[in-house]
């Protein structure tokens, strides 16, 4: 399903052929997370990649045939947003950006993504997490429409990845689409 089309690429979900690839990503992205002392995300597996494909949960931004940045997405997500996830939102996990392509702000594409995704689907909150006490990611994600919503720390990781045991000081972030939407000039549509 293609959401989103522009000249210097485009937003689609991810196919099969593109695990080995999303893989591949996700090492660089334990490197870079090792490289500047982040939580490191752990090895996932294939077949939770194969699975997030084929329940079209997978999305990637493609530029000139080469996976630009690529996220998953869920529609639920109880053990970290708790009593605040009733079914009205999309949660979006692991960005991933090709080395090639870093420091281009993908993320601004990827939210305005998120928003018009969300809206076709009636939800009304964009959401996403990040680990530990990281001022920069907090920028990031704010800078790119975000309400920073404070710092968590999770009571049960044990149906989380690893990653979540190690840190459990969880940043919660989100976008209530009510306000995006609140002013017919700024609609996606």
């Amino acid at each position: 399903m293609e959401i989103l089309k522009e000249i210097n690429g485009k937003i689609s979900t991810c196919m099969l052929e593109d695990s080995d690839t999303i893989l591949s990503l996700y090492q660089s992205a334990r490197d870079l997370q090792t490289q500047k002392g982040m939580v490191v995300w752990p090895v996932f597996k294939k077949d939770l990649i194969e699975n997030e494909i084929t329940e079209q949960r997978q999305w990637k931004l493609v530029i000139e045939d080469t996976i630009a940045c690529n996220w998953a997405i869920t529609f639920s997500d109880k053990e970290i947003w708790g009593e605040k996830d009733k079914d009205d939102a999309i949660y979006i996990h692991r960005i991933t950006t090709n080395p090639i392509f870093r420091g281009n702000r993908y993320i601004d594409r990827i939210v305005n993504w998120a928003k018009e995704y969300a809206g076709q689907k009636g939800k009304q909150f964009v959401r996403l997490d990040t680990l530990g006490n990281n001022t920069r990611v907090i920028e990031h994600y704010t800078s790119a429409g975000f309400k920073f919503l404070g710092m968590f720390e999770l009571t049960d990781t044990s149906n989380l990845p690893g990653h979540y045991q190690v840190e459990p000081n969880c940043c919660l972030f989100e976008i209530d689409l009510t306000n995006v939407f609140s002013s017919p000039s700024e609609s996606l549509y």
